[in-house]
């Protein structure tokens, strides 16, 4: 049994959670709570050393023996138990759980369907992994929510790739979600130090209890990514890997700075969503969340440290205190890279999407703090490339010829060309900007191109809003995206113009 045929074996029993008048956007959370006690017993059964979790009394074996009625009430007392437990990170875990279940005979159900899987073959696997795979499933089947959370794998693996964590290396997600990129970012490690046993045994430590951390808003998110973490054997500190929190609060305010960052701030306002914006260390205000957790990023690296985060499109031309944050970015830090992703990759429809590397300083000089960029290389992945969905997934086959050109660098200062013309690059329509930029015809139909600095600042007054390639489908009415998608875009566009308009007010003195 793969860990595919096992990932649709827990899936399926999402029929017996309906059954019981669950609700479909409750099904992973109701599954897990049950779903990580079997997992942490069977860690405890393997041969590799796994101390239990959980405490005598509240593990696996304790619900087997019970049937019925007292099973059920046992089971909900069991939660209560969790949730106080002297452990801090099991009392985390279980904070505030309690099962939505109401027929005894669904929980015997859904207890006899998980001793039938082959725990065996899901070890060899890896437990961390097979979760992962549950939460992802979620993500692909959950028509809403699940995008706020959960950013593809093929796009954290790739990014990790590019970025190349090394053993001692601080590294922080401040907006994790179910820990995606810290999970890549350990596995990537640990396959590179035979899971850790070529260090030293402080460096094990290390890389367990500290090299991690996350913040996470959401309650119920964090609880997946702490039982996460825990089932890929991060420990973390006392609160977990992940912590609970407003990075854009006091919490992230207090955070040690970080060799490196990786996240995928939640899209949104300040005002439509539930993280508000209350630090008193920003240099530039915004309602603009996006732009909050840039500035928090950048400020968040220590000299040297290199970070990748994922925005929307409007970070790169939004006017106003936007184009101040993009000036202080590429003065503090070197922005060398930005990755334009192709749409329909998040679960967010019609959203445009951008990867930023960028290391803090300059490679001479990591305390740099003004000029540090000087050339920033843009490689599109979206011009002329097909929305990706359910029906048409995005995988790693699309992101190999982005991490060959990114170069063998994790700060992105390795040789860099010119030129690359996958996926039908070459066909792809043109304006004419050699006049402006003494580019070659050759080079104008790149996926792969640099801009100095003085360029942007020049002739883009700042905004890294920078398009070379014509879709050729983009003015065929019948290839038009679905209006729901171009009311989203606009709807975007709209927003971040209020916003400006907002701020404008503000600094004027007038109340909004």
């Amino acid at each position: 049994m793969t860990s595919n045929d096992i990932v649709q074996k827990l899936w399926n029993l999402c029929d017996v959670l309906r059954d019981d008048g669950i609700n479909y956007s409750d099904y992973v959370t109701e599954l897990v709570l049950l779903l990580f006690i079997k997992m942490e017993y069977e860690l405890a059964q393997a041969d590799a050393p796994f101390e239990h979790k959980l405490p005598e009394g509240s593990r696996w074996p304790d619900l087997e023996k019970l049937g019925g009625i007292n099973l059920l009430n046992f089971y909900k007392q069991l939660l209560l138990d969790l949730s106080k437990s002297t452990d801090t990170l099991i009392s985390a875990i279980y904070t505030d759980a309690q099962t939505r279940l109401r027929e005894p005979r669904h929980l015997t159900q859904l207890i006899k369907t998980l001793d039938g899987i082959d725990w065996f073959s899901a070890r060899e696997d890896g437990l961390g992994d097979l979760y992962e795979g549950l939460l992802q499933k979620n993500a692909n089947e959950t028509k809403s929510g699940a995008g706020q959370y959960f950013t593809p794998r093929p796009l954290i693996d790739s990014i990790v790739r590019c970025i190349k964590p090394q053993p001692r290396e601080t590294i922080q997600d401040p907006a994790c979600g179910t820990a995606g990129f810290l999970i890549a970012a350990d596995r990537y490690i640990k396959d590179r130090t035979d899971d850790l046993f070529a260090l030293k045994e402080k460096d094990r430590k290390f890389q367990q209890q500290e090299a991690f951390v996350g913040i996470e808003l959401v309650p119920a998110t964090r609880r997946l990514a702490l039982m996460n973490t825990l089932l890929h054997g991060m420990e973390g500190d006392a609160e977990g890997v992940v912590h609970s929190g407003n990075a854009l609060g006091q919490v992230g305010q207090s955070l040690p700075k970080a060799d490196i960052i990786l996240a995928n701030p939640p899209f949104g306002t300040s005002k439509g969503g539930e993280a508000s914006i209350t630090r008193d260390d920003f240099t530039y205000n915004t309602k603009n969340k996006q732009l909050a957790f840039l500035q928090h990023i950048y400020r968040g690296l220590k000299p040297g440290g290199r970070a990748a985060v994922v925005l929307p499109d409007n970070v790169l031309f939004e006017a106003g205190v936007g184009t101040d944050i993009r000036r202080d970015l590429m003065d503090k830090c070197n922005l060398h890279t930005i990755l334009r992703l192709p749409t329909g990759i998040f679960y967010a429809q019609g959203v445009k999407t951008n990867v930023l590397f960028f290391t803090k300083g300059t490679k001479e000089n990591p305390r740099q703090e003004e000029n540090c960029t000087e050339n920033v290389w843009v490689y599109d992945l979206r011009t002329n490339m097909p929305s990706f969905g359910k029906r048409n997934p995005f995988g790693e086959h699309q992101l190999k010829p982005f991490e060959e050109v990114y170069g063998d660098k994790a700060d992105g200062s390795g040789e860099r060309q010119e030129g690359e013309w996958s996926f039908g690059a070459e066909k792809i329509e043109t304006p004419n900007l050699d006049e402006n930029q003494g580019i070659e015809d050759r080079v104008a139909h790149s996926r792969w191109r640099v801009f100095s600095r003085e360029w942007i600042r020049e002739q883009k007054g700042d905004s890294l809003d920078i398009l070379w390639l014509k879709d050729s489908d983009s003015v065929d009415a019948a290839d038009l995206p679905e209006p729901g998608v171009l009311a989203s875009e606009a709807k975007e566009e709209l927003t971040a113009a209020l916003e400006a308009i907002d701020e404008l007010l503000v600094a004027l003195g007038e109340s909004v």
